[in-house]
């Protein structure tokens, strides 16, 4: 949850304009009032009559009464704001919580509330109190939803004063905003194996032997249950105790998710355009490879997309995991399309790198984008979800085909040792999941056949 708060605001003013801001907050009620007033004081003066006279006197009078106190009335009052939660997915509602303290010692009159929020979050929410006594509080609450993700400012808000009678209404603005983020739609994944891959991939570790020389050993302390032939003698008697070789470190193992964000690479905009439906898939790959103990790094078309990931990614448990997870989050969340039109920089990133498992999605490519892509392949696994245009663009009933661009593209980075799968428009990212894994099973019983 996100918490913000604002100063007391003093609802007075004794600056020299602050006659002239009276008047200006005159509402229509007050304006018919004085504006009757005016005019039936000038009829009583052309026509002689005394009783019309007062009675337009009473109309001017009114609300410039009523503009006078409230602009003389001095109250201090606090606002807070304080979001839940404060980071959302797309599509799914957030409460705002406000609450309103009267920290002086007078009453307060009439107030009304009123909050800025973006017109991707709905309307602006307005609140009226009724009196709040001194040292009082009222909480209200609203809430917001967005099927856009991106940051959006909550704020300042606004405190709206209005006499009793309605003649005039004076405004007040508190200085603190608070921002929600709405991150990507993040669908659940099946814990898949993706057979055929490096060893220890699925169970979220690796185990790299160590290497047995003198020079190379790393000794540790004996541990009860330690096997004795493991007792590196030399050490031993360096460090006078008991001490064995580390014959085997365990090593996480890692995944990269490539994300394709040319502007020219996809067609359309809004929650169900074809480059949101990429972003949705990367993040929901990024989850659930942290979920399932992995280090993940994510990566875009001009090169590393999150601040401060390293080469080898985030990776951590418990807390660790889920703070690594909401900076992607919060990254996904504000990308937007490059100025880009290759992926050389990310195969840069890529190349040399240690193996891992490697997960694209990828928009439009021509046949220099593919065979860039080609070259990214990994031994230990590389899964391609290449969205097509085609299907994404056109509107229609029948069961979605791809073109023969499209078709040759995928041929090629099959060829290359890609899991490459088409992505047609309203594809479910879920059974695309299984369908990756029941091809790549394939593969590689073909591939032990083929040794064999």
């Amino acid at each position: 949850m996100n918490a913000g708060g604002a100063a007391p605001v003093d609802t007075g003013s004794g600056d020299a304009g602050g006659v002239r801001t009276a008047l200006a907050g005159l509402t229509t009620r007050g304006r018919s009032f004085l504006a009757a007033g005016m005019a039936a004081a000038v009829c009583a003066y052309v026509l002689g009559q005394s009783d019309l006279l007062r009675v337009g006197l009473l109309l001017a009078v009114l609300p410039l009464v009523c503009a006078t106190v409230l602009h003389r009335t001095r109250h201090r009052v606090a606002a807070a704001r304080r979001l839940s939660p404060g980071r959302v997915p797309a599509g799914t509602e957030a409460r705002v919580h406000l609450r309103m303290d009267n920290v002086s010692r007078l009453p307060t009159g009439l107030l009304m509330l009123q909050d800025r929020v973006p017109y991707v979050l709905g309307p602006r929410p307005r609140f009226v109190l009724d009196r709040v006594e001194p040292g009082g509080r009222r909480e209200v609450s609203y809430r917001v939803r967005s099927d856009l993700r991106g940051r959006y400012p909550l704020g300042p808000l606004q405190l709206r004063l209005t006499d009793p009678f309605g003649m005039c209404e004076l405004t007040r603005s508190f200085s603190a905003y608070d921002t929600l983020t709405v991150v990507p739609h993040v669908d659940p994944l099946p814990p898949v194996r993706f057979s055929g891959e490096a060893q220890g991939y699925g169970d979220g570790r690796q185990r790299s032997l160590a290497l047995a020389g003198e020079d190379d050993v790393i000794p540790r302390g004996y541990r009860y249950g330690d096997d004795l032939r493991r007792v590196h003698w030399r050490s031993t008697a360096r460090y006078g105790e008991l001490m064995v070789r580390r014959e085997e470190q365990p090593r996480r193992a890692r995944c990269t998710v490539l994300l394709d964000t040319r502007g020219g690479a996809y067609e359309g905009a809004g929650p169900d355009s074809a480059f949101e439906w990429a972003v949705s898939g990367a993040a929901s790959v990024l989850a659930h490879m942290l979920e399932r103990g992995f280090s993940v790094r994510l990566l875009t078309d001009s090169g590393s997309a999150v601040p401060d990931q390293g080469a080898d990614g985030f990776a951590g448990t418990g807390q660790e995991t889920a703070d690594a997870a909401g900076l992607m989050m919060d990254t996904l969340a504000v990308l937007d399309h490059s100025d880009g039109t290759g992926l050389s920089r990310a195969y840069d990133a890529l190349r040399g790198g240690d193996d891992g498992l490697l997960v694209a999605f990828l928009g439009d490519l021509d046949e220099e984008q593919a065979a860039t892509v080609a070259r990214m392949s990994r031994r230990s696994g590389a899964v391609a979800f290449v969205l097509d245009p085609d299907t994404w663009t056109r509107e229609t009933t029948d069961v979605p085909r791809p073109g023969a661009a499209h078709g040759e593209r995928l041929r090629m980075l099959r060829e290359a040792g890609w899991t490459a799968l088409s992505v047609p428009r309203g594809a479910s990212l879920d059974g695309l999941w299984r369908q990756a894994d029941r091809e790549r099973s394939g593969l590689a019983a073909v591939s032990g056949e083929a040794r064999g």
